[in-house]
């Protein structure tokens, strides 16, 4: 069908990195331990073959205490004296486990093991496939927040993710993609958006990286390079791409949204005339946000509505860059260097006050930290958010640093991943469910 393909290996070709010294490191410099998803294609990991084997007596049995997944999960095992003689598992139980039990437990291991079971049997190969453990799968919490990154390399797309939860880099191939000239838009729900030229003829797609499914969007109504960006509607099962003003700053264009339901653009109203501060955009509790320097404050989209609407919220004195970051529920939050000399520079967070309409400083990026992330004044960044996580990544860095504002908590991300220049990254939910139908 055109305009959507998929790749034939299911998304089986993912592989963890193994570049050492990738990981979250802390203050304490540790490095987490790399984990392989991809396990020898001839072991049998089924409990059928490990009958007699295992010792899963109580006095030996591990006891488990863990921290809810996220940024610092922490696993601690104590052991308790032997008081019971040892019980061997019986082959017949787990040979007539009930299907929809075997589909509730695998729908919770984290998506990217996922790959390494399916060599247990032919009835797992094809877990995948299988709607009941997609309704289980979607059932389940998030794996936890991901770091997607993007890059080409000899024209040969290239995409790494780093787990926060499992602390591991993973490659995703992603050959399964057309050969366009496209860039990275951005992540929602498990699906990502790209953007692009084929020949002379803009392009947009959505595709799932762990499925390999991908769907072209049709054209819009004005095709021209645009301002994107990704809603999904998980509940729905739906999604929609907003676009905004033309990249070059072509005020004229009306606001378009596709919605995957129809597929089809739909015709909303003309941003009104600003001079807009950033292109970077920001999606929180159903609205749309921009920086504007005139009218100063903020332009909002509704997209319940499809109208513009100005928020006079003035941007703190000094302010150098900013960057509008979403948070979880309403927030929203506001990311940028404040000094007028290198010497006196600083990275600061607000969080904007709806009641007040106003800007609250929320938290300070430690000098030892700024210093290193931008070593020259004149150097650029980036940053994003995600689950009130913000990330920040400069030109010249092999590593990321990632801010946690609900704990409060600065750490690095190193890897290889984030080494190239031409990289984009982006938060990212891997999600089997996700579809792009």
């Amino acid at each position: 069908m055109d305009g959507i393909g998929e790749s034939s290996q299911s998304g089986s070709g993912i592989v963890d990195s193994k570049s050492s010294g990738s990981g979250v490191v802390r203050e304490d410099n540790r490095v987490a331990e790399q984990v392989s998803p991809l396990g020898g294609g001839g072991r049998n990991t089924s409990p059928l073959g490990r009958a007699g084997s295992r010792n899963t007596s109580p006095s030996r049995q591990k006891v488990i205490k863990t921290k809810p997944r996220g940024l610092d999960e922490e696993t601690v095992t104590t052991f308790s004296k032997a008081s019971h003689p040892d019980v061997q598992m019986e082959d017949g139980i787990w040979a007539m486990l009930p299907e929809d039990l075997l589909n509730e437990i695998l729908a919770r291991v984290p998506p990217f093991l996922i790959f390494r079971l399916l060599s247990v049997c032919k009835r797992w190969n094809s877990i995948l496939q299988d709607t009941s453990f997609l309704k289980f799968h979607a059932q389940v919490p998030s794996h936890g927040p991901c770091l997607l990154t993007f890059w080409k390399n000899s024209q040969t797309p290239q995409c790494s993710v780093f787990s926060l939860p499992l602390k591991t880099w993973y490659k995703i191939p992603f050959t399964f993609l057309p050969p366009w000239a496209f860039w990275l838009v951005g992540s929602s729900g498990g699906l990502v958006c790209f953007s692009g030229l084929d020949g002379l003829t803009f392009k947009t797609l959505v595709c799932n990286p762990l499925t390999q499914k991908w769907r072209a969007l049709p054209s819009m109504h004005h095709n021209q390079q645009r301002q994107l960006i990704l809603v999904v509607d998980r509940t729905d099962r739906s999604f929609k791409v907003v676009a905004t003003s033309d990249i070059y700053g072509d005020k004229s264009l009306p606001t378009e949204v596709y919605d995957s339901k129809l597929n089809r653009w739909s015709l909303h109203q003309t941003m009104p005339a600003v001079n807009l501060c950033s292109s970077k955009m920001a999606y929180c509790d159903s609205k749309l946000y921009l920086e504007a320097l005139s009218p100063l404050g903020l332009m909002m989209y509704r997209l319940d509505t499809g109208y513009w609407e100005h928020i006079p919220a003035r941007f703190p004195r000094s302010l150098l860059d900013g960057y509008l970051v979403a948070g979880t529920q309403k927030r929203l939050f506001l990311v940028g260097r404040i000094g007028l000399y290198s010497t006196l520079q600083s990275m600061r967070i607000w969080e904007l006050d709806h009641a007040k309409i106003m800007w609250v400083e929320i938290s300070r990026m430690p000098p030892k930290y700024f210093r290193v992330l931008l070593r020259l004044s004149a150097e650029r960044f980036e940053c994003f958010g995600q689950d009130n996580l913000i990330c920040f990544t400069s030109w010249n860095q092999g590593k990321s640093l990632l801010y946690d504002v609900d704990k409060k908590v600065w750490s690095w991300i190193a890897g290889c991943a984030l080494q190239s220049c031409n990289s984009q990254v982006c938060f990212y939910e891997p999600r089997f469910d996700a579809s792009v139908f």
